[in-house]
């Protein structure tokens, strides 16, 4: 089975179970704060990854890393997939448990990105944009690129806004490489 079937899996087994237990935001900021560890930190990544070592050690890493900071549902949750042998899969865990998190509290996840940090009222506009184009709430996710020259590229699922500076070049160089003057055969 893929990882991301697994991933899936789990991640709407453990919103359920958060849901009824009344733990579903302390759960959320546990398993996105999980997932920004992993991505910040390629060796945390790597253990979790490693065959070599053993599955009881990396519970005690978990544990001592985060039985401070994440709710007891969490840390269950650490637990049982550690206990399968399947903790390479937690990262993913966390991606699709945001992903169902933000499904079930209807936010629409959007990504702009600019060749420059968003002020506030940028910020507040391209969510407007996002709002009524969905009519949901909206989660903006800012990346800032130099390869865009300028303007910016907003997508927001399988939608892509392209008003950037290279894109319109891009755009540009494909009407000049046709020429209607040349027959084709």
């Amino acid at each position: 089975m893929s990882e991301i079937r697994i991933a899936t899996r789990y991640a709407k087994s453990l919103l359920e179970l958060a849901e009824e237990k009344g733990v579903l935001e302390e759960v959320h900021d546990d398993m996105v704060l999980f997932g920004e560890v992993c991505e910040d930190n390629r060796n945390f990544l790597l253990m979790l990854q490693n065959p070599i070592i053993n599955h009881d050690k990396k519970l005690s890493i978990l544990q001592s890393l985060f039985s401070k900071r994440f709710h007891e549902l969490t840390l269950a949750i650490f637990e049982l997939i550690t206990n399968k042998n399947r903790e390479a899969v937690l990262p993913a865990i966390a991606r699709q448990f945001h992903v169902q998190y933000n499904i079930h509290k209807g936010i629409e996840s959007a990504k702009v990105i600019t060749t420059f940090p968003l002020t506030k009222e940028l910020r507040k506009s391209f969510e407007d944009v996002v709002a009524s184009m969905t009519g949901k709430k909206v989660e903006l996710i800012e990346e800032v690129s130099n390869d865009i020259v300028g303007g910016f590229i907003l997508k927001i699922g399988d939608r892509q806004i392209d008003e950037s500076i290279s894109g319109k070049l891009k755009e540009l160089k494909l009407k000049f490489s046709h020429n209607p003057y040349l027959k084709e055969f």
